[in-house]
């Protein structure tokens, strides 16, 4: 039967009392996040669960939560840490930087930094630093963390030239100066327009390899990291709970790392092109997922539902915009945007009730696109959606209490009320 799991992967998990009822009737519905938090940890307690929460050999952690409820779950310490490791050491254009021994710099949001810092207190026994200091930053001997901040489009001189003298203190370990850059996508843009701003070229060493893995990475986005960059850009999708799937290569095409899982399209809507993940895995052995709805969207090479021919990971589910010509997702707006200017930085697509939206912009460069292109921009979107549009700059678009940027959002009312960003 489709999508159903092997005999292999059915011994695996006989045990778990989620699956008892999927066992005894031989089929195993899709598998949503609500079921697995009803009943949680018990509904997922084995004898072999329990000896492992009591050894350390699994814990307990909530997923990344962007803008939605976060999930708690049960994996082992440093689950996704792994996973990157092991997609960074066997990738075809970057696995040489891993194996020279490159010190791994992220440029990220400030919890991620945050929960390292929490990390390195709690192994000593402290509460961590409010501000905390390089050596509370470093998750292990090969990664450090350098955001101290929320919005990295409010960074000061003074903490972009504290972060290029961290870069530098890490490339000086390596005896070719080389370093590996884990970013934001978003975050490295933002790096690069304060370091062109102050003139901080000369103090920013180029990396020896570059992947973006946070959160999604728009295509202007993209465009503007390789054009500053000669070295592999490396795009990974994966998350907290499942690790790594699918890893881009330099020209941006992606390949699926499926280790211990295997993965169904499913349309999100009838005669839909664009697709929901489904995805079995026993990667996690304290926690093995059968048939997981992971809430993530994606379109193919060729509009089929072959998780071989993934052209693009589209956004999340729960964001989805209805429109007269079918769902819309985070990617698709996107591909609409870079279609008509690449100047275009950061956006959002803040609607007005059932017929009418705004798309608010950031540039590259700070000034506004000249009419005839922000009209082009304008009629776009409004083709894309269904709604009567219109484009306007704005010099900051505020980032969301994530960390990260909302692409949706209801637009603010007409007496000037602060932007919302999404954060539901």
């Amino acid at each position: 039967m489709d999508g159903q799991p092997t005999p292999e992967v059915i011994e695996q998990i006989r045990d778990i009392p989620i699956y008892r009822e999927s066992l005894a009737k031989g089929y195993f519905p899709v598998l949503d996040k609500p079921e697995i938090a009803r009943g949680f940890p018990d509904n997922w307690m084995t004898p072999r669960l329990a000896a492992a929460l009591e050894s350390g050999d699994a814990e307990f952690v909530l997923s990344t939560g962007t803008h939605h409820a976060r999930m708690q779950i049960i994996r082992p310490p440093y689950f996704l840490l792994h996973s990157y490791y092991q997609l960074w050491r066997t990738h075809p254009d970057i696995g040489d930087t891993w194996e020279s021994g490159c010190r791994r710099v992220s440029l990220t949001t400030v919890l991620a930094t945050e929960h390292v810092a929490r990390v390195n207190a709690a192994r000593r026994g402290a509460d961590p630093d409010p501000v905390p200091a390089l050596d509370d930053r470093w998750l292990d001997e090969r990664t450090c963390y350098l955001n101290l901040r929320l919005d990295p489009a409010l960074w000061e001189r003074a903490e972009v030239v504290r972060m290029l003298k961290e870069i530098q203190d890490a490339r000086q370990a390596h005896p070719r100066g080389w370093y590996h850059l884990d970013c934001s996508g978003y975050h490295l843009a933002h790096l690069l327009r304060k370091v062109g701003e102050w003139g901080l070229w000369d103090d920013f060493p180029p990396p020896a390899s570059i992947i973006h893995a946070y959160e999604y990475t728009p295509a202007n986005v993209r465009r503007y990291l390789h054009q500053h960059f000669a070295c592999p850009v490396i795009d990974l999708f994966g998350s907290t709970e499942l690790g790594y799937l699918y890893f881009s290569d330099r020209r941006g095409t992606y390949w699926p790392h499926l280790d211990k899982m295997t993965v169904e399209l499913h349309p999100v809507a009838p005669d839909s092109t664009l697709y929901e993940l489904i995805v079995s895995s026993v990667r996690n052995p304290y926690m093995p997922l059968i048939r997981y709805r992971s809430g993530d969207c994606v379109r193919t090479l060729d509009g089929t539902p072959d998780p071989g021919r993934i052209s693009q990971f589209s956004g999340r589910q729960k964001e989805l915009l209805s429109t007269p010509g079918g769902p819309v997702a985070q990617g698709d707006l996107d591909r609409c945007v870079a279609e008509v200017s690449p100047h275009v930085f950061v956006y959002q697509l803040q609607l007005s009730g059932d017929a009418e939206a705004r798309l608010a912009y950031t540039t590259f460069q700070g000034t506004p696109l000249d009419p005839d292109r922000a009209a082009a921009l304008a009629e776009a979107v409004g083709a894309l959606t269904g709604r009567r549009c219109r484009a306007e700059h704005r010099g900051h678009l505020p980032i969301g209490k994530s960390g990260k940027y909302a692409w949706l959002t209801t637009a603010p009312d007409p007496d000037n009320a602060p932007s919302r960003t999404g954060e539901a």
